[in-house]
């Protein structure tokens, strides 16, 4: 059974900006302890980005539908399941909701302190 998210949903998340939510994230791992270079790495993992990268899609102000249209998605982001915000990962529908799940997870893994290479699918 697929997860319906509402079209009105999915327009937000596509339209919202990668830089509007980055600083949440930020303030999500260092409150647990984790650290900037922590996030990027998973953030690297996920998109292809590296640091520079990620800075770009920021200073460029790109919404995540932009954002995920320039990422090289991580073959291994399939593993990434569980429930984020009420809904099952791996039942989302609409592809675009789905990869911004699949970061919000990785980010919440981190934050909630669990190892790297459980984080990265090793």
């Amino acid at each position: 059974m697929m997860a319906t998210t509402t079209p009105e949903h999915d327009r937000r998340i596509a339209e919202m900006t990668f830089a509007s939510v980055y600083p949440h994230y930020v303030a999500k791992v260092e409150k647990k302890g984790r650290t900037v270079d922590e996030l990027h790495e998973v953030i690297t993992w996920l998109t292809g980005f590296d640091g520079k990268a990620i800075q770009k899609q920021i200073d460029d102000g790109v919404s995540f539908k932009e954002f995920f249209k320039r990422a090289k998605l991580n073959p291994k982001s399939k593993l990434i399941t569980g429930v984020i915000c009420g809904y099952r990962i791996e039942e989302i529908e609409t592809p675009l909701t789905r990869k911004v799940r699949y970061l919000d997870k990785v980010i919440d893994e981190l934050a909630k302190g669990k190892k790297m290479e459980k984080i990265l699918r090793e």
